[in-house]
């Protein structure tokens, strides 16, 4: 749908995440199980896929958060990336190469060698530091269990210091139960770090997000991160018939999420504001027929090519900038 420019505000600024699913470039690390995205492997990955699957990402991207504001986001987290190359190529692609988009990076320990990153801005976004904190998890036999690190980047975000933390939790491919303390020792470490920034800054103005394989109302979600300093704008989203971010078993879940510090509930607490937050999923970013009607378009049902963008709608919420 068209916007037109008068119902747009130079002063609504987008913030968004978005899990990617599997943003691998064709060429085989030795170091990582990416066999599968090669030409060779069982998925058939090559650089004709690879540069659709760009474009492709980059036009969802471009398009978060223009029904009111007159920019692209100028915060992007990203999970399922690769490697720096493909954030790069991300960056560079069509829609965004002209929105001056940077990004932040650091190599994970994940097995498959995916990893998280963030997406900035430049005209928005002035980079002051980040940091990767890694999540040492010990499987049945104590043997480190490698998973993603969390992501801390901070700067000003038109001329306002924010803290940012991208977070990409464990699976539950072991069953939501048997993995469930994966996520909670993931949420501990992210209250960790989040007490280590309030420590030096009591009122810092903090955004978690992320892909945290749960829900919102999920005990490691509710009970472990989102404290009495936070708000959680996706919760609300929750009592909405059929929304969500992922389905799973033709069941939705809303495990894409960013959780706010409730100083950015107040006007008078700062430069930006929370307006509301939503869940990207515009028609043409759904299956159109058959028993999937209605989720994401995504790359590949199992070791089938399908073309579409990923198994998961990006999130975003809007920011006031008060003058």
């Amino acid at each position: 749908m068209f916007t037109p420019l008068s119902k747009k505000n130079k002063n609504i600024t987008t913030v968004a995440f978005y899990n990617v699913e599997n943003l691998f470039d064709t060429v085989d690390d030795p170091h990582t199980f990416d066999d599968d995205f090669t030409s060779e492997g069982k998925k058939h990955w090559n650089t004709k896929r690879y540069r659709d699957k760009i474009k492709k990402l980059g036009t969802v991207i471009s398009k978060l958060g223009n029904e009111q504001s007159l920019h692209p986001p100028a915060l992007v987290g990203l999970v399922e990336v690769e490697n720096a190359k493909v954030v790069h190529d991300l960056a560079n692609s069509a829609d965004l190469r002209k929105h001056h988009y940077d990004f932040v990076h650091y190599d994970s320990p994940d097995d498959r060698g995916i990893d998280v990153a963030l997406l900035y801005n430049k005209q928005f976004f002035e980079l002051l530091g980040s940091e990767n904190f890694p999540l040492y998890l010990e499987d049945t036999q104590g043997k480190r269990d490698y998973t993603r690190d969390i992501l801390v980047v901070y700067g000003n975000l038109n001329g306002e210091l924010v803290h940012i933390l991208v977070n990409h939790w464990p699976s539950r491919g072991e069953g939501k139960e048997k993995s469930e303390f994966k996520r909670i020792e993931a949420a501990k470490l992210a209250k960790n770090i989040i007490n280590e920034i309030q420590a030096k800054s009591f009122d810092a103005k903090i955004i978690i997000m992320g892909d945290f394989n749960d829900d919102p109302t999920s005990k490691s979600i509710k009970e472990h991160l989102v404290t009495e300093d936070f708000y959680n704008p996706m919760e609300s989203l929750l009592d909405r018939d059929s929304v969500g971010s992922l389905t799973y078993k033709s069941k939705w879940n809303l495990f894409d999420q960013i959780i706010i510090t409730k100083n950015f509930l107040k006007p008078e607490s700062g430069k930006h504001h929370l307006k509301y937050a939503e869940v990207f999923n515009k028609e043409w970013l759904k299956i159109f027929r058959g028993k999937l009607k209605g989720s994401p378009f995504r790359t590949y049902i199992g070791p089938w090519y399908q073309g579409g963008f990923s198994d998961h709608f990006p999130v975003y919420l809007y920011l006031k900038k008060e003058d």
